[in-house]
């Protein structure tokens, strides 16, 4: 087998995605239809199922293709294995890269592999009950900051429907004139990660919101389930214009379609300083700390 087995990811794999998927519960936030679907055009995932897992490979262009920790009810360990043979065989390097530490200590052999933590994309989660009630001291300036925008603004909680999807669209293309997304490849792939997931509302099973004031979408974000007690944020933007408007939008949308949920993961800050301390300022109760993996010498 190599990597020439491998396919492109489509909106038609949707249906062997979610079945294995729904057999094998993920806990690291890049695990999901929706997740592969909307940065396909950015990591390039090629894809192929083998030892009743789904193998997938991210290749971005100009990079090294790297591969995933293995996903389905089958057998991990020789799937695993059996992927950073394909990479060896394709690039003579092996790297496979976001295994999450629970798939680390189950299935990766430490005598044939070893590791390095990567801090910056491990995900950040949180208690639910917490980003929707702010309670006691530790949250008392971040409760403070959306008391006044409650207080000095009117604004509406909408979910995310077809009809909210058009306006929801126009706010991105302001959002992103004004950061200069053109200038910038990192936004422009996020723009375009954004655009997808809205473009194709129906087809994919993610919840949305947003934050309408004076007729105009202000703040949107979208997530879906990504286990059975844990929700994973995917996008969240607000007019940085409005003070408090992040926050509010950060706690609508968990009060409104994840109170349910036990956690919330947000997702990793890919070592950007301000993203980092932002995170960081909610308090997670844990992170999902992931790995590099390479073969020994």
């Amino acid at each position: 087998m190599t990597l020439d087995d491998f396919k492109p990811l489509d909106l038609h794999d949707k249906g062997v995605f979610m079945e294995y998927l729904e057999q094998d519960p993920p806990q690291a936030s890049e695990f999901t239809f929706t997740n592969f679907f909307i940065w396909r055009h950015h990591h390039r995932p090629l894809w192929k199922a083998l030892q009743d897992c789904i193998l997938v490979v991210l290749h971005p262009e100009g990079e090294t293709p790297m591969g995933l920790a293995p996903f389905g009810p089958g057998d991990k360990e020789k799937a695993f294995n059996r992927a950073a043979e394909v990479l060896q065989g394709a690039t003579q390097t092996v790297q496979m890269g976001r295994v999450a530490e629970s798939f680390l200590h189950q299935y990766v052999d430490p005598d044939r592999y070893t590791w390095v933590l990567d801090r910056d994309h491990s995900d950040y989660v949180y208690e639910t009950i917490d980003l929707i009630h702010l309670s006691g001291k530790r949250y008392h300036r971040k409760k403070n900051h959306l008391n006044r925008f409650i207080k000095s603004y009117t604004f509406e909680y909408q979910p995310l429907d077809q009809d909210l999807v058009e306006c929801v669209l126009e706010m991105q293309a302001a959002w992103c004139s004004l950061r200069e997304c053109r200038e910038k490849p990192d936004l422009l792939s996020e723009d375009h990660a954004v655009f997808e997931a809205l473009t194709s509302f129906e087809e994919l099973d993610y919840q949305g919101g947003g934050i309408v004031m004076e007729g105009k979408v202000e703040a949107f974000s979208i997530g879906e389930k990504l286990n059975t007690d844990t929700a994973v944020i995917h996008v969240e933007k607000a007019n940085p214009d409005i003070p408090g408007l992040y926050a509010a939008i950060n706690q609508q949308f968990c009060q409104h379609a994840w109170l349910p949920m036990t956690y919330v993961n947000r997702e990793q800050d890919l070592g950007i300083e301000g993203l980092r301390k932002a995170k960081e300022s909610y308090l997670p109760h844990h992170m999902v700390n992931k790995y590099r993996v390479t073969t020994r010498s």
